[in-house]
């Protein structure tokens, strides 16, 4: 069964470069998270296991909602269930606004990645990867993934109604995706496995790949 693995915000496959095997659908093309979702639905098998780490968590919710028949076991890795809040939705015009004005690196070096990293011996290291990423992917893309996270859906109900075998993944030390967003989402999946990952914040796929691989590898055996 092939696994279909789904980026965070401006990160690209190097994200899941220590994972195992599997096949990195972009999320970068369109502003709205249901015609994300359609998009990887287009790429997909006719069937495959679905992961997805923060908004390409919040894509393989919608994912799952929209063909659920489709998706043989889900892994959700420092997402959100919930729709965004006022307080984040007023931040995101203006950041938007300064990244398309040539701001993209202020943005992400000093407003977003402090944010998504443990304290660690190679967070230097993956810091300067999640920049050359962002850089990569550009100005436009932050706009159009800023905005689709901002209009999100709340996606309770569709994990409420999800009953196949399913991964919570987080990182201990995870401070834009909290503990209690994945014990939500726990409480609503019984079937599911819930694990954190120590020493790791937001991106434990590069801040701990050995812990998190080995995850992966259990829930693909499930």
């Amino acid at each position: 069964m092939t696994l279909v693995l789904l980026p965070g915000m401006m990160c690209d496959g190097r994200l899941f470069e220590h994972m195992p095997p599997h096949h990195c659908l972009a999320i970068s093309q369109h502003d709205t998270v249901e015609a994300l979702a359609a998009d990887v639905l287009k790429k997909a098998p006719e069937t495959f296991s679905l992961g997805g780490l923060s908004m390409g968590g919040i894509v393989a919710m919608e994912v799952i909602r929209q063909a659920p028949d489709r998706v043989t076991r889900l892994c959700l890795m420092d997402t959100n269930c919930e729709a965004e809040t006022d307080q984040i939705k007023a931040m995101r015009q203006p950041q938007i606004d300064k990244a398309l004005a040539g701001g993209l690196d202020s943005v992400m070096r000093y407003e977003m990645k402090p944010n998504y990293l443990a304290d660690s011996p190679s967070r230097a290291d993956v810091l300067d990867l999640c920049m050359e990423m962002a850089l990569g992917l550009g100005p436009e893309v932050f706009a159009r993934q800023s905005v689709a996270l901002r209009d999100r859906p709340d996606q309770k109900k569709t994990l409420e109604n999800w009953t196949k075998p399913t991964l919570i993944l987080t990182g201990a030390q995870d401070r834009l995706c909290p503990l209690h967003r994945h014990k939500l989402m726990a409480d609503l999946m019984p079937q599911a496995t819930f694990t954190i990952i120590e020493n790791a914040g937001h991106l434990p796929t590069l801040e701990r790949p050995a812990a998190t691989r080995a995850a992966l590898s259990l829930w693909l055996k499930e």
